[in-house]
């Protein structure tokens, strides 16, 4: 190491080795120069020995420094993160002290590390299990970071792009400047209306301290559509009730009055009566448990379902409750499964007993609508062409059931309004038949949870195909679901 040094004239380690070589061979020079002054040593032989002591001196100083160089390179790749046994140096008694003294302050370097490592990962971890959405906003509202949850909710990495290119609200985008212009906290509720209509309630907080990236603020978004949707659906239940169970009230009220009076002893006109009274109580039975299940599916419709369901199977045990029902009007129920490939063929991301719903509602309204002595053919098969609401969709991985009558068919004109409450094409006909206008309100709110869509084709005269598309379970469909752009909307 020392002839190392030596040679290598340019290197700053030989400039300060031979400095501290000539400052500790001073005191021999001056002492060597003395002896010659008093004549006790020659000239030449003072020099000699002058020289021999400070190569001395120098090799010496050589062997020290390259030992203490050994210990500053070591120190240097343990800071760099090197295997602290892979270059160490050896210990001798130059080093041993030194060397001791760096491995103990690596090993307490090493432990504060992983305990900063461990308390960085539980902070990750926590904020990627955060459930509700959270942004970090650096400067000119830009997206430094978001959890998990946000990433769901806007469907795309929007780290870097400034945040009105994500939310378009404008309240928020307001707060969101002046939290960054030095408020402290601004609260705003605002509406995203796809894929799903949801209701938010945000709140913009400023930092204590700028992060290394930028961030200076923090935004959260707190999913409170459930609880809009609870009030709303309360306010709806008592309106739509008040609205339809106030005919079927009246003829009740009217029955019972007409019984307790002029019918009292009319034991032929008390048996017809009673039988109208039930025929109506039953269609107000209906009708109140049809409200409940329409409430019930639109208060979870934001939230996307996550059992596996299959379709064939689900199909097959549908239209077996629905046999008597055929049998009833002399019809028949066809079904045609095709077969799917991929391990995925088949079942789709849903809630068995609502899907099982909207199976009946359809194969229900077939029968009723469809003429005796016809069939309703229900078929499952891979789609062959995608409708809007679903058009983001992978074709080769969404499945479609269709339901087709043979029936008297539906007008161009009624059918962008048959999926609203209440609605009926033959108002007489279908109170007759036992409807309550809110099946096919059902159908799509049921559709629309499952991210699928409702597509309904009619001709006049021959008949009517109410088609229901859904993703089948398969990663690229799973990633395509938060671009949705829109849901399960009617098609005509």
């Amino acid at each position: 190491m020392w002839y190392r040094l030596l040679m290598d004239r340019s290197s700053v380690s030989f400039t300060r080795l031979l400095t501290g070589a000539l400052y500790m061979a001073a005191p021999t020079w001056v002492a060597f120069a003395a002896l010659v002054v008093c004549d006790a040593l020659s000239p030449m032989a003072a020099l000699i020995a002058a020289s021999l002591t400070t190569v001395a001196l120098l090799m010496v100083s050589s062997w020290v420094f390259s030992e203490w160089l050994n210990v500053l390179r070591w120190a240097r790749t343990l800071a760099q993160g090197a295997d602290p046994n892979a270059l160490k140096p050896r210990e001798t008694l130059i080093t041993s002290d030194p060397v001791a003294a760096v491995g103990v302050v690596w090993r307490a370097w090493q432990r504060e590390r992983e305990t900063l490592a461990g308390t960085v990962d539980w902070h990750l971890s926590l904020f990627a299990r955060l459930p509700d959405p959270l942004i970090l906003l650096g400067d000119d509202r830009r997206v430094t970071n978001l959890n998990p949850a946000a990433k769901q909710t806007f469907g795309r990495d929007i780290i870097g792009r400034d945040l009105s290119a994500v939310l378009r609200a404008p309240d928020i985008l307001e707060a969101a400047d002046a939290v960054l212009n030095g408020e402290t906290i601004r609260a705003i509720e605002f509406t995203l209306p796809v894929p799903v209509e949801r209701t938010f309630l945000a709140q913009v907080l400023s930092l204590d301290m700028v992060a290394d990236d930028g961030t200076r603020a923090v935004l959260t978004l707190h999913d409170i559509t459930s609880v809009r949707r609870a009030e709303q659906m309360r306010a709806d239940f008592v309106a739509n009730a008040s609205h339809e169970l106030r005919t079927p009230l009246s003829t009740l009220l009217g029955f019972i009055e007409t019984l307790r009076g002029p019918a009292r002893d009319d034991v032929e006109a008390r048996d017809r009566f009673l039988a109208i009274m039930q025929d109506q109580a039953s269609r107000m039975a209906r009708l109140v448990q049809d409200l409940l299940s329409l409430s019930r599916i639109e208060l979870n419709e934001h939230s996307l379902p996550q059992d596996k369901v299959d379709l064939a199977k689900l199909v097959k045990k549908a239209a077996e409750a629905m046999q008597p029902i055929a049998h009833s009007r002399h019809m028949s129920l066809d079904i045609h499964i095709h077969p799917f490939d991929g391990p995925w063929g088949g079942l789709v991301m849903g809630q068995e007993d609502e899907l099982t719903q909207v199976l009946q509602n359809l194969l229900d309204n077939a029968l009723k609508y469809g003429r005796e002595k016809t069939s309703v053919t229900i078929e499952v098969k891979p789609a062959a062409k995608l409708p809007a609401a679903v058009a983001h969709y992978p074709l080769a991985s969404t499945v479609v059931i269709s339901v087709a009558d043979e029936g008297d068919g539906i007008a161009r004109e009624h059918l962008p309004r048959l999926t609203e409450r209440f609605y009926r094409v033959d108002p007489a006909r279908s109170r007759q038949l036992g409807g309550t206008g809110l099946g096919l309100a059902i159908v799509k709110h049921i559709v629309n949870r499952h991210r699928g869509a409702l597509v309904v084709e009619s001709t006049p005269g021959k008949g009517s195909v109410f088609s229901v598309y859904f993703p089948m379970v398969h990663e690229n469909v799973k990633s395509a679901l938060p671009q949705m752009q829109k849901t399960g909307h009617l098609k005509a």
